[in-house]
């Protein structure tokens, strides 16, 4: 019986205990927060700094991360699902960046699997676009600024605005 992805990566995720999530503020969309709501998260959780955001306990760790584990994995953020995909908007384009494996130490498994990689892909795209298409260009501008090291881009889509239709 072979491992699924998404096995593979909760394995991988879980080992790493949560790099990801220190000194991260991942935005939260509207959609997003009103999840958060229907499934009883206090809105606490959030806070505004330039774009709505993830707030962090006083060591950095995201507040939604406990014991190296998110409490809202089935439904965190947007920014999240892409992950280890990080993004910045540039004259109407998604800009994708690939974090280094110092980071995420799933990148070697998805840059060993063309099939993995390409799912995990495909759901940053979708993902990032809604996103993206919900914030507010203010809010975008904010994201843009914050520091992205130890990345690589790895793509350039263009955003279709209007009608919610995925490029």
């Amino acid at each position: 019986m072979s491992v699924s992805f998404e096995e593979t990566a909760e394995a991988i995720c879980a080992e790493c205990g949560g790099k990801c999530c220190h000194e991260a503020h991942p935005p939260l969309s509207p959609a997003r927060m009103d999840e958060f709501r229907a499934r009883g998260v206090p809105l606490s959780v959030a806070e505004f700094d330039g774009y709505t955001r993830m707030k962090s306990h006083d060591d950095g760790m995201c507040i939604m991360c406990s014991g190296g584990k998110c409490r809202v994995h089935a439904f965190k953020p947007e920014t999240c699902i892409a992950g280890p995909f990080t993004f910045e908007v540039h004259d109407h384009t998604l800009r994708l960046f690939l974090k280094h494996e110092t980071i995420c130490p799933l990148v070697p498994y998805l840059k060993s699997d063309a099939d993995a990689y390409a799912a995990q892909f495909r759901m940053a795209v979708k993902s990032l676009i809604v996103l993206v298409r919900s914030l507010p260009a203010q809010e975008l501008d904010v994201i843009n600024r914050i520091p992205e090291p130890e990345t690589e881009l790895v793509a350039e889509i263009p955003i279709t605005s209007g009608e919610g239709k995925t490029p």
